[in-house]
């Protein structure tokens, strides 16, 4: 009787974990964020309640819980499995902290585990600051709709084609996903266009603002030099602007005009006898600033100061604690700037900075921003949307679709909390 009590007590915490698990997954699958008894002490129910209607409203495929220590190294691809639909997973364990992962039909490939690790570092412990800084940096970046979406493919559509239409209504049901895909692309294209444009416009200006004539007798070789490169520069650009097809073609027109931009104050600096400018990143307020001349520690909204590169005028508005000239665009939530205002906007960013180390230094002076997790993947140069065939995964499934146990694993990202769990309140390695 006693070897046997001692079985049952032995096996008793992996029952109950097992019973979290299901309760956490019936939890999830109704849009709601699960809270473990054992943790309402440190994160209550109403602030789970609160958070529930954050992702409700966003309107995106987002599933959190908060689980106890003993929950398991495999608890966030076990609650992916038990959910079974393509999202993001957040999931704070215990005292090892938070740990995100997504499939990449809803966000891109490390983007979760990025995003986990920036929250985490800030918010140092505080679950609720955590859990809603991570909803609101991951919800802009997530494809695919919300569970409790009155449309919903994941709950109607798909079960009903799949029984009645089989192998037919599933090939059907990627082709529109692609179709889909294809339309998102086109839409982002023309708002990048409005924008881009915008920029090419402004250093037309600039190149009749200089005034120069290459017959002019003041004039040297290296001056008609130094203007025939940046009248190249703004030929080029809207050239490649005309000729995009997918947002990720911007890259180049910006890196082009940014290129140009640099010619234009070298050639100014010639006729006005200046030393010659270095040859440093682009204004980080506005690229249409050109080229920085120093930099200057400054913080954006809700984030920590970082040193970034700016232009002379922005520097002095900053030293006179003012606000520097940010460039901004037009979003679905009116102005914002444009390192806040969606993943559609990384290639324009990129394109600006991969003269100066591309990704590395613009995530760096972006970080806690849309952009700034976004831009250190090598998703916003890889062609997202290509005009044949089944590039992948991404191209079966987008975020908010039902697909059971269906999914690759190492897509998801690997073995859980198996390193040990030192994750500092948020993230951890390279899971």
């Amino acid at each position: 009787m006693a070897a046997l009590l001692g079985l049952l007590l032995a096996l008793a915490p992996a029952a109950s974990a097992a019973g979290g698990l299901s309760d956490a997954a019936a939890s999830l699958k109704k849009g709601k964020v699960y809270v473990a008894p054992t943790m309402q002490d440190r994160f209550s129910q109403a602030q789970a309640d609160a958070l529930s209607k954050k992702i409700d409203k966003a309107d995106k495929p987002i599933f959190i819980a908060v689980v106890p220590e003993t929950a398991g190294n495999s608890v966030v691809t076990d609650l992916r499995t038990l959910v079974g639909i393509d999202g993001v997973y957040g999931v704070w364990k215990g005292t090892s902290g938070f740990m995100a992962r997504s499939d990449r039909g809803a966000m891109s490939a490390g983007a979760a585990d990025r995003i986990a690790t920036a929250v985490g570092h800030a918010d140092k412990g505080d679950i609720n600051a955590t859990l809603n800084d991570f909803v609101d940096q991951a919800a802009p970046q997530t494809k695919g709709q919300g569970v409790n979406h009155s449309t919903s493919i994941a709950w109607v559509v798909i079960p009903v084609v799949l029984v009645a239409l089989a192998g037919a209504g599933v090939f059907l049901l990627f082709r529109r996903a692609k179709k889909r895909k294809e339309e998102q692309a086109r839409a982002e294209l023309e708002q990048l266009r409005r924008v881009v444009d915008e920029d090419i416009t402004a250093f037309g200006t600039e190149l009749e603002r200089l005034d120069f004539s290459p017959s002019a007798p003041d004039a040297d070789d290296t001056q008609r030099a130094d203007y025939s490169s940046a009248l190249d520069s703004y030929e080029k650009s809207k050239r490649l602007m005309a000729e995009a097809k997918k947002p990720e073609d911007v890259k180049q027109v910006t890196e082009t005009i940014e290129d140009g931009r640099f010619q234009l104050a070298t050639l100014a600096a010639r006729r006005e006898k200046r030393p010659l400018p270095e040859r440093r990143p682009p204004c980080f307020m506005d690229p249409r600033h050109g080229p920085s001349v120093k930099d200057v520690d400054w913080a954006p909204a809700g984030g920590s100061p970082r040193p970034v590169p700016v232009c002379q005028a922005d520097a002095d508005r900053v030293a006179a604690g003012l606000d520097p000239a940010v460039r901004t665009v037009d979003t679905e939530h009116g102005p914002q700037p444009y390192w806040n205002a969606g993943p559609a906007y990384a290639p324009y960013a990129g394109g600006y900075y991969s003269g100066f180390g591309g990704g590395s230094l613009l995530a760096s002076l972006a970080v806690g921003t849309v952009i700034g997790s976004m831009i250190s993947s090598p998703a916003y140069a890889a062609p997202m949307y290509d005009g044949g065939g089944h590039g992948g995964y991404q191209d079966q499934y987008e975020g908010g679709d039902f697909t059971g146990a269906d999914f690759n694993a190492s897509d998801f990202g690997g073995s859980d909390w198996s390193g040990g769990g030192d994750f500092g309140g948020g993230g951890g390695g390279d899971w």
